[in-house]
Parts: C-alpha cells; structure tokens; sequence
C-alpha cells in the first residue's frame, strides 16, 4: 500500500491543537499542492485566504458556530469561489463574463473549491499536521466576507484548521462500500440494506467509545439536518454577491 492510501485511510478530524506553529515551508508546499489541482476549463476560479492573525480567528470562530479549534490552531485556510478573477480578465480580453450569473458556473466553482479542500487535508496530513474542515464558514457569510475583504463575484465555500494534534480521535467508520461505489449504472437496490448496516455500525461504534449519549446514528442525524436548510443565509448573500441562477 503506498503512502497517500495510507494517509486517505488514516484521517481524522482533528479538533484540539497544540500550541505550534506550522513552518512556512510546510504551509508553502501545501498551498503549491492545492493550486496544482485540476479545475474547469483552467479558469482557476477559486482563491485562499491564509488566516493567522489572532485577532481574525477568534472572530472567525465565533462566526463558524462558536468552533474553538478555529482560534486555538496555527492556521486557518478559507477556500473561496472567485469568479472576480475572471471578471477582470474578461474585461482585459473585452468578454463580458456572464458565467457566475448561472447555476453552472457555481456548480463549476464550488466543486473545484471542494477539490482543493480535499487536497489540502491529504497533503497537511502526509506532513504529520491534523485537520477538520469547517462548513459552518458559510453560517453567517455576509460577515465574513467583510472580515476578509473579499470582493463582488467572490464567496467562502469552506475553511480548513491546521494544525498539530494535541489529540487522538478515533476513526470515525464509513458507510459500507455497496452504498457508495457501482458498477455502471446507479444500483438502487443497494442502498436501503447499507443504509440498515451502516445505523446498525454506527450504534456500536458510539457505544464502544463512549458517546452514544452524544451522537446518534446516520439515519437519524443525517435527516434531523435535512429537514431544514442549516446556513439559510447563503443564497441571499450569493446574490449580493452578484451571483445568480438565472441562467
């Protein structure tokens, strides 16, 4: 097995840090990694915001939902949607961008955003570095957006806390395989059984660490944050933004 199975199949959410900074050269090599994933039509759409500021992190994580970790790690990277980028290169080449007045372009920006996330935590994690990703940056993002500046046809998709762990969680299990990967075609008698399996997994899983008190199985936790829309704010600040869905 090589090393970045190894790193993939290791990871953990990471939610207490110690008190150490991650060298520049580590953070460099991490941010390199991430601009060389791929993205549509090599419009490079998405920017990073390096967060290290003490100041900025504690008020970032009382924006994302009160999350600690957040101000008490090293370093906290804000993946952003930028379609401002190629606002100003179309109005160099003459092109009027029309791209982030669709649900195309921000599908198309959203899911290169998620690509680089994906490839900051591999490449933190095979550094010896912990992470946890935090979806709550999209709690309030109006302030947000003000915090870091961030012009029209911009908007935070994720954060990423970095940091060395000053923890050891356990390795919370996935879904069995029959519920994720099919051959060919979408097998839809599948699902319900895995479904079954993976709340039945779960059940033991919370207990034989202690927290079944605390969290509940899939079904019932996925579904209690599916009857509602959780950051209600974001499609009102996309179109302040400047973005629409129109097209």
């Amino acid at each position: 097995m090589n090393e970045v199975v190894k790193v993939l199949n290791n990871h953990k959410s990471i939610r207490k840090y110690k008190d150490q900074e991650v060298p520049e050269e580590i953070l460099d090599a991490i941010i390199a990694g991430v601009q060389r994933m791929p993205n549509s039509i090599n419009a490079q759409h998405t920017s990073i915001i390096v967060v290290r500021d003490q100041a900025k992190k504690e008020k970032l994580a009382e924006l994302v939902g009160n999350q600690p970790y957040v101000k008490d790690s090293p370093v906290f990277l804000i993946f952003v949607m930028d379609f401002y980028k190629t606002y100003l290169a179309g109005e160099k080449a003459g092109n009027k961008q029309i791209i982030h007045e669709s649900l195309e372009g921000i599908i198309a920006g959203t899911f290169d955003g998620g690509m680089q996330l994906g490839a900051a935590v591999i490449l933190a994690e095979s550094f010896g570095l912990g992470t946890v990703p935090i979806g709550g940056i999209r709690r309030n993002p109006e302030e947000v957006i003000k915090l870091l500046g961030l012009p029209e046809y911009t908007f935070p998709l994720n954060g990423l806390v970095i940091g060395y762990p000053d923890a050891d969680p356990d390795k919370k299990i996935r879904m069995p395989m029959p519920g994720f990967r099919h051959e060919d075609a979408y097998d839809k008698t599948k699902i319900n059984p895995s479904i079954d399996a993976y709340d039945e997994q779960m059940d033991l899983y919370l207990k034989s660490i202690g927290r079944k008190e605390i969290e509940v199985d899939y079904s019932t936790n996925t579904s209690k944050m599916y009857k509602i829309v959780y950051y209600p704010k974001v499609k009102g600040v996309l179109e302040k933004q400047g973005f629409k869905m129109d097209k």
